[in-house]
């Protein structure tokens, strides 16, 4: 027979373990009635313009003008989740990805926050948002893994992660081939009924229910993501790839620029790994010129439908970029 103490501490446990089950599936809580935009301003010759007021911008959704309610200029600090991919694929680099790493933490303002996770068959967090350089870069120099490749459930844990760091403006800048283990592994089973002939235009990457789960996250908090496109995977880099290979492949870049475009981020693809660094710091340069705004939409329904948002700034020779819209929900 357990005893009362024995009894106690069972129940504690198996609580605990509950709890932590509904943690880790309930949704993200923030504030669906506000829509928080990071946008980006260029001239003609794609150099970054920061010197602009609220008054130089104007937003629509649904072609409905909407009423700006706050503005962040460019160089206000930003909450930023480094992820690293740890997987068995990126093993033979490791010292260029700790480099060009530490390239983007050189290059990011002093007031912005930085938390350093690594994925690979797990998801960890190396350290937490912190200003402390010494501490990411050590982080960096600490990553390592092998196996698998744990890329969605990586981004849901930065989400969260970046839920919790208040109105600060957030990003997470991925670096990895954008192969997820688990939704290739679904690929393969559903390519694996059909034909050859079938097989290339069969694969719909937007209908990935990770996927959006992801999107809808982002566009809850506006975050903006940054993949950084490794070239491992690649099957063109195969002597005979069959097609299933090359479909898989090509889902999984098409996923990647989604999450990029949804969110008003920027996919960059990496040809060689000495160009690793580069882009880096040009991701990070890009952060500092970002504008946030935010607006309560005059369209109050939250019916699940695709809200689309336009930018419009009062200089016709700009060019702006944000996310496309959102769903409703």
């Amino acid at each position: 027979m357990f005893s009362r103490k024995a009894f106690l501490l069972v129940l504690t446990i198996v609580c605990g373990f509950f709890a932590a089950s509904a943690q880790d599936d309930d949704p993200i809580k923030v504030d669906s009635s506000v829509v928080r935009l990071n946008i980006g301003v260029v001239d003609q010759r794609g150099r970054p313009i920061t010197s602009l007021d609220k008054s130089s911008f104007s937003l629509y959704e649904d072609g409905v003008k909407q009423e700006i309610s706050s503005f962040v200029a460019a160089p206000a600090p930003f909450s930023v989740v480094m992820l690293l991919d740890m997987s068995g694929s990126t093993k033979s680099f490791r010292q260029n990805i700790q480099l060009s790493a530490s390239r983007f933490l050189d290059a990011l303002g002093p007031d912005d926050r930085v938390a350093v996770v690594e994925f690979y068959s797990k998801v960890n967090l190396l350290n937490d948002f912190t200003a402390n350089r010494r501490d990411a870069y050590h982080s960096i120099s600490v990553a390592n893994g092998v196996g698998e490749t744990d890329l969605y459930r990586a981004l849901l844990f930065s989400l969260e992660k970046l839920s919790k760091e208040g109105n600060r403006r957030k990003a997470i800048v991925v670096l990895t081939d954008g192969v997820d283990t688990d939704e290739q592994n679904s690929d393969r089973k559903f390519l694996s009924r059909l034909t050859d002939a079938e097989i290339p235009a069969a694969i719909k990457p937007e209908t990935s229910e990770t996927l959006n789960r992801i999107l809808n996250r982002s566009d809850a908090q506006g975050v903006t993501i940054y993949p950084l496109a490794l070239p491992t995977g690649d099957p063109a880099r195969l002597a005979d790839p069959t097609p299933r290979q090359i479909a898989m492949f090509k889902a999984a870049r098409e996923r990647l620029k989604l999450v990029a475009d949804r969110t008003g981020g920027t996919i960059n693809t990496i040809n060689r790994l000495e160009e690793m660094g580069a882009l880096y710091a040009i991701v990070a340069a890009d952060l500092r010129t970002l504008y946030t705004v935010e607006y309560q939409p005059t369209n109050d329904k939250r019916d699940g439908k695709w809200r689309a948002i336009k930018i419009e700034v009062s200089d016709p020779e700009l060019i702006s970029r944000s996310r496309q819209g959102y769903f409703a929900k």
